[in-house]
């Protein structure tokens, strides 16, 4: 069984700072891309960025220069540094970690449950 718990998440007002944080636990093999999505209430779920186990990286274009997206592999962990906030920016922030659990699984997409991040103008 695999669990991705984040952590970080919470109110700021307009131009401030959070990061936040995703853990993968249980049976993992090995981790490639891992990732930060958003969803806002009423729209769909988006990529906010995502980074490969190497450390190359994707951001939306609406929050490029503003988040920084890292990882730490030896902790199956992924961050995201979000700076400069905009109200826009409030959404629920779902962690994703494509895995495979053993050397004979297939690679599979992970979800955590979602932090709330709420941006106050």
């Amino acid at each position: 069984q695999v669990q991705l718990v984040e952590s970080g998440g919470g109110l700021v007002q307009a131009g401030g700072s959070l990061r936040l944080s995703c853990a993968a636990s249980g049976s993992i093999y090995n981790t490639n891309t891992m990732g930060w999505y958003r969803q806002a209430p009423g729209k769909q779920r988006e990529l906010v960025a995502t980074i490969t186990t190497g450390g190359s990286t994707n951001y939306a274009d609406s929050v490029k220069g503003r988040f920084n997206i890292s990882r730490d592999n030896t902790k199956n962990t992924v961050y995201l540094q979000m700076n400069s906030l905009k109200p826009e920016d409030t959404a629920v922030y779902h962690c994703n970690a494509n895995l495979r659990r053993s050397w004979n699984h297939c690679y599979e997409d992970y979800w955590g449950q979602g932090t709330q991040v709420t941006v106050s103008s």
